[in-house]
């Protein structure tokens, strides 16, 4: 089988289960991100994406229908074994072959983490029916060993937007909204994956030197993602005119540039977190939660003024103020006051 060493990175220019079968060990993957063919006349895509096709590099191998399930399942089983345990994978489906792929995963020893939805701006146009405007990512594990999820990758704990919202949780949630790349007078591959998309879910599951492997090379953008984060990568491309095409891409690539120009994530706990709250401590925070909404701020924005100066998160300081109440209750019911409650 044909391959080519870049960047630590190795690829292979051939059908992926063969290829995975000779040449990837056991366990020995970190993440694998994947988009398969979507079996549905591949060779037409462009009638979907209203684009020109002249930049598109021929070659393109689709799936028979007919065969997709046992293609699904043999990929799928391949893709367990080189992973090692603890790793995790991401496979983007369209809904019509989304069933062959759960039943697939279904029959390993994969476990389901999240299924995500990704959804995009100007889908496919239709007269008698919903416009489908989106595709389903499902991320599973490998159990055996600790599965890597970088909590604060891209956004910390405590980072707001203007609005006072977490974007940490916003940025965490199940469905994602990224639009598709659109590269007019490009050289391109029949379907690729934005990098922000690709670099989103690289960032919370791998770390710098780990090995990502996508099964269908495609357009490499997972290739060039993985490398622009300071990664390994290596995967399986059948088509030899779109391996050559991009192989010498990613040869111009330079390792790491994606960190030298992302955002970095503004991350530290408080440094009160996970402490037990004293008896004064209790005290002192009824008294300055009163003064403050007693000067017209809102509780959001008191709870807030509150954890800079005691150091503790948000629910951290809303269970202490429930806990308080709840004290003064019932020292109003008995006359005395009552041991207090770890908040």
């Amino acid at each position: 089988m044909h391959s080519v060493t870049l960047h630590e990175s190795i690829f292979y220019n051939g059908d992926c289960i063969r290829g995975a079968a000779e040449c990837i060990p056991d366990g020995s993957v970190d993440l694998i991100i994947s988009d398969p063919p979507y079996g549905i006349d591949g060779g037409r895509l462009h009638r979907h994406y209203n684009r020109n096709e002249d930049f598109v590099v021929e070659g393109y191998v689709e799936v028979p229908a007919a065969g997709y399930g046992e293609f699904s399942r043999r990929w799928i089983s391949e893709a367990e074994r080189v992973l090692r345990p603890g790793g995790s994978i991401y496979i983007v489906s369209g809904y019509t072959n989304l069933y062959h792929i759960l039943h697939a995963l279904r029959l390993t020893g994969l476990e389901e983490v999240n299924h995500i939805i990704w959804k995009y701006r100007f889908g496919v146009f239709t007269r008698r029916k919903y416009v489908s405007s989106h595709y389903h990512i499902l991320f599973y594990e490998k159990p055996g060993g600790r599965r890597t999820f970088n909590l604060e990758s891209r956004f910390g704990l405590a980072e707001k937007d203007k609005g006072g919202r977490s974007l940490n949780n916003a940025d965490r949630e199940d469905v994602w909204v990224i639009n598709r790349e659109y590269k007019p007078g490009q050289v391109k591959n029949k379907n690729e994956l934005p990098m922000g998309l690709l670099v989103k879910m690289i960032e919370y599951s791998s770390n710098e030197r780990d090995l990502i492997c996508d099964f269908f090379l495609g357009g490499f953008s997972t290739v060039k993602a993985a490398i622009g984060l300071k990664r390994r990568a290596t995967g399986f491309e059948i088509s030899r005119p779109i391996f050559d095409a991009k192989v010498a891409e990613i040869r111009k690539v330079s390792p790491g540039f994606l960190i030298t120009a992302g955002r970095k994530p503004c991350t530290g706990s408080p440094k009160n977190r996970g402490k037990t709250w004293s008896e004064e401590e209790l005290d002192h925070l009824g008294e300055k939660f009163l003064q403050l909404t007693g000067k017209g701020m809102t509780r959001k924005e008191a709870v807030a003024e509150i954890g800079k100066e005691f150091g503790r998160g948000r629910w951290s300081i809303e269970r202490a103020l429930k806990v308080r109440q709840e004290r003064q209750r019932r020292a109003g019911r008995t006359g005395r006051m009552q041991p207090h409650e770890d908040a």
